[in-house]
C-alpha cells in the first residue's frame, strides 16, 4: 500500500468517527455537558501524554503552552471546548441537524474568514459559492423564523480557530494538546465541585463517572475519539492533497446529517431541504474551482 492510500484510509477514518460521534455523545444524553466535556479534556490530555512520550516529544509540551504562543493556545483552547460543549449539548438536545449544517457552512465561513483575517482574495467562483451559502442561510432564517445560530455559532467557532491555529508555529498534536493541556485544570476543578455538591443549583448534579461501568467507560472513551482522529487528521495532511482533504471533509456532516433523520428521526422541512441543496450546490462550486486552481499549480511548477 502506497503512503498516498494510508493517507487515504486515514482521512476516511478521521471523517467517518467525527460523522457518527453524535451516535456516541447520544449515548451520554444523561450525563451533564460540561462533565461530558471535562472527561473529554481530561482524557483526551492523557492519551496525548502517552503519543508524546512513545515519541519521545514529552518535553515539548511544557515548553509549548509556556512559549511566546502560550496566549493564542489558551484562546485556541477556549474556542474550541465552546465549540466542543454546544456540540455536545446540541446532539443531547436533539438539533443534529444543525450541527451538520454547521459544519456544512464552515468550509465556506473559513474562506471567508481567510479573506478578513489574512488579506486572501478570493477568485470568482469561490466568492459565487460563498454569496450562495449567506443567501441559503438567510433563506433558512426566514422561513423558520429564526437564525440557525448552533450551525452559525459551530461554523464561525470553527473559523475562528483555524484562523488561531493557522498562526501557531506547532504541529496539530502538540498544539492540540497544549489546548487540552490548559483546559485540565478547570475541567478538574469543575470536577471537583460538581463531586463535592459546591455548584449552583441548577448546575449541581452527582457525578456520572463511577456511578456505573457502562457510563464511565464511555467518558473515558471520550477522549480516544477525541484525540485519535486528530492523529489520523495529521497523518494524511502529509500524505494526501488538500483538496482531497477538504473534500473528503465533507463526509463528516454527511454522517451526522443521516444520523440525525435515520437514527434520531430528526424533522427536517422544506426550508431545510432548499437551504441544504443551496449549501451543497455551493460546496460543489468551491470544491470545483479549488480543483482547477490545484491543477493549475501543479501545472505551472512542472513547467
Amino acid at each position: 500500500m502506497t503512503e498516498r492510500s494510508k493517507g487515504f484510509l486515514a482521512i476516511i477514518a478521521c471523517c467517518v468517527t467525527w460523522g457518527l460521534s453524535p451516535v456516541y455523545y447520544r449515548l451520554l444524553a444523561d450525563v451533564p455537558v460540561i462533565e461530558v466535556l471535562a472527561h473529554r479534556t481530561i482524557w483526551s490530555l492523557l492519551l496525548f501524554l502517552a503519543i508524546f512520550a512513545v515519541q519521545g516529544r514529552l518535553g515539548d509540551l511544557p515548553r509549548a503552552i509556556r512559549g511566546p504562543w502560550a496566549g493564542r493556545i489558551a484562546l485556541a483552547a477556549l474556542t474550541i471546548s465552546g465549540n466542543w460543549g454546544l456540540f455536545i449539548w446540541a446532539v443531547q438536545a436533539g438539533h443534529v441537524v444543525q450541527t451538520s449544517l454547521g459544519y456544512y457552512i464552515y468550509p465556506l465561513v473559513a474562506v471567508l474568514l481567510g479573506v478578513l483575517a489574512y488579506g486572501e482574495r478570493l477568485g470568482r467562483f469561490q466568492a459565487l459559492a460563498v454569496a450562495l451559502a449567506v443567501l441559503a442561510v438567510a433563506l433558512l432564517t426566514w422561513g423558520l423564523g429564526v437564525a440557525p445560530w448552533i450551525s452559525l455559532t459551530l461554523a464561525a467557532s470553527m473559523g475562528f480557530y483555524g484562523v488561531i491555529k493557522k498562526s501557531l508555529p506547532l504541529g496539530p498534536a502538540m498544539s492540540v494538546g497544549g489546548e487540552v493541556a490548559l483546559l485540565t485544570p478547570l475541567a478538574l476543578l469543575w470536577l471537583a465541585l460538581q463531586g463535592g455538591g459546591a455548584l449552583p443549583a441548577g448546575l449541581s448534579a452527582p457525578l456520572a463517572f463511577g456511578s456505573g461501568w457502562g457510563v464511565s467507560l464511555l467518558l473515558a472513551f471520550s477522549g480516544v475519539i477525541t484525540a485519535i482522529p486528530l492523529v489520523l487528521f495529521a497523518y494524511s495532511a502529509r500524505r494526501v492533497e488538500m483538496t482531497t482533504l477538504g473534500l473528503m471533509f465533507y463526509l463528516n456532516p454527511t454522517l451526522q446529517f443521516l444520523c440525525a433523520v435515520a437514527l434520531f428521526g430528526e424533522r427536517v422541512t422544506g426550508w431545510h431541504v432548499i437551504a441544504f441543496a443551496m449549501i451543497w450546490t455551493a460546496l460543489a462550486i468551491y470544491s470545483v474551482a479549488g480543483i482547477r486552481q490545484s491543477r493549475r499549480a501543479v501545472a505551472l511548477a512542472n513547467g
